[in-house]
């Protein structure tokens, strides 16, 4: 077995092990052991893998593996990663851990709340992994699926009409995506050729034109969907905010990114000439996102809308530069992803942390926090500094490599569409230090904040853990953004797109 395979084991076996625990501390303790090790296995394999490309290994994908699953259809289970994959698998693994940690004191079931949020993290490994499309369809569906009983057993506000609504949602962009996958399969072969769903296999052939019409759109309003796709986001919001803390920071940090990946890697890879003749009508739907996203999250009250809106925001920015189909551009996508999976989790186990104290979300039922609680707040105030792309941070190094490389298009359609998506580095600013002022600067609105104690060491972990990759990408983001290149060419080249722009 492969160490590909172990990233979807080894959450398995945590699950198992978990059925056997008798109180809470169990449960509890052998999800952060389960997780832990989770960790430490993406960062071997982030090792692993860039020993392997300094070596020489130039494979555009590697530690594959092939085993035959289903021979009546070609089904395989099939695995391998690139730069792209390996980046996204360490986020996963970190916001995972970190999401552990902030939910350390769940109240009821706990035994079933881990479980469930393990077996969410099962599925987002498996897709990352997979090269299979069917494979990847399944992973896909079970790492969408354990949302619903998250959110409305452990959610919170109106938990059922979030949850309902967000499974339904998705679940009609998992019905556009199955058939624009089978789609991609019955046109994965030349006439007499075997048909597969090898996603690999399928990018050496021409999908006939007509065929990528249909399907292409299909396929990426699928994805779209998860990725908070205008006018398709309005689950977003109410999911997250209605969701326990670990969903919020699972969700928001990784799932969402299924969306943007899937887009990527099997629409645009796959139906290349499809993706070019209509990116203009999605590149307008994502202007719409990231604008309406940064404005909604001005209006709102609740500290868990705002940042769901903020979310809706800079999930469109992954989008949009994806279908600027240029290195510079795609490569700033990947880190966007990468950089606010980081910072949205972030925010919602802070956000988490201060409901758990507070027992309001209202941001104007608060004040002087950072009197009181001076490590949490501290920690805001950064995690917003890095959200409005302050220079050292994640933020900046993402949505300055996509501002770049958007505007690298010479012609007025894409240059005006950057600049309007531009504006919303401005009133992302105005959102951000607005609810630091509220929430933490000024006089105690309450007397009863007075008593309240700073992180608890499981907080501190989990904050910490998280700030600390935020900071790195900051500092230091160019072996992450040459990993990410690397694996980028073959896409770059398939949309027949100059590699110098």
């Amino acid at each position: 077995m492969g160490i590909l395979s172990f990233l979807v084991l080894i959450p398995t076996l945590t699950i198992i092990a978990i059925l056997f625990t008798n109180d809470k501390k169990q449960a509890r303790l052998v999800s952060a052991i389960g997780t832990g090790v989770q960790l430490i296995l993406a960062g071997v394999l982030v090792w692993m893998y860039l020993t392997e490309r300094s070596a020489g290994n130039t494979a555009q994908m590697l530690f594959t593996q092939d085993i035959m699953w289903y021979p009546t259809f070609n089904i395989h289970y099939a695995v391998g990663v690139d730069g792209i994959s390996v980046a996204m698998i360490a986020l996963t693994a970190v916001v995972l851990f970190a999401g552990i940690f902030a939910s350390w004191e769940v109240e009821f079931l706990n035994r079933e709340f881990f479980i469930s949020l393990i077996l969410l993290s099962s599925g987002v490994f498996g897709f990352f992994i997979s090269l299979d499309l069917f494979t990847m369809f399944l992973f896909y569906e079970l790492a969408v699926i354990p949302m619903y009983l998250l959110i409305g057993i452990w959610g919170t506000g109106p938990k059922e009409y979030s949850a309902m609504k967000l499974t339904l949602m998705l679940m009609g962009g998992s019905a556009f995506l199955l058939v624009g996958i089978l789609g991609i399969y019955m046109n994965s072969a030349a006439a007499g050729q075997p048909l597969t769903f090898n996603l690999i296999e399928i990018a050496k052939i021409s999908i006939p034109i007509e065929a990528q019409r249909f399907f292409f759109p299909l396929t990426f309003i699928g994805f779209g969907v998860l990725g908070a796709l205008f006018p398709l986001h309005t689950w977003s919001p109410d999911g997250h905010a209605s969701a326990p803390t670990a969903v919020s920071m699972l969700h928001a940090g990784v799932l969402m990114k299924l969306g943007g990946y899937g887009c990527f890697r099997v629409a645009m890879y796959l139906m290349p000439e499809a993706a070019h003749e209509m990116a203009w009508i999605f590149i307008i739907l994502t202007t719409i996102s990231v604008v309406y996203g940064a404005y909604g999250a001005i209006v709102q009250k609740d500290l868990k809308y705002i940042n769901a809106y903020s979310s809706v925001s800079h999930c469109g920015l992954v989008i949009f530069a994806l279908l600027m189909m240029n290195k510079t551009a795609m490569d700033g996508a990947i880190l966007q992803m990468i950089s606010h999976g980081l910072m949205t989790a972030l925010f919602f186990a802070l956000i988490g942390m201060i409901y758990g104290r507070t027992h309001t979300r209202n941001i104007y039922e608060m004040g002087g926090l950072m009197k009181v609680i001076p490590f949490l707040s501290v920690v805001y105030v950064i995690a917003g500094l890095a959200s409005l792309g302050l220079p050292g941070l994640s933020g900046f190094v993402a949505e300055m490599t996509v501002f770049v490389g958007a505007f690298q298009h010479a012609d007025t359609f894409h240059r005006v569409a950057t600049i309007i998506v531009t504006t919303s580095i401005v009133v992302t600013a105005v959102y951000i230090l607005r609810v630091v002022g509220i929430l933490l600067l000024g006089p105690i609105k309450n007397e009863e904040f007075n008593h309240f104690k700073d992180a608890k060491w499981f907080e501190k972990l989990s904050t910490i853990t998280l700030l600390l990759m935020i900071a790195a990408i900051g500092l230091a983001p160019l072996w992450l953004s040459n990993m990410i290149q690397h694996s980028l060419i073959p896409i770059i080249q398939k949309l027949a797109v100059t590699t110098g722009i």
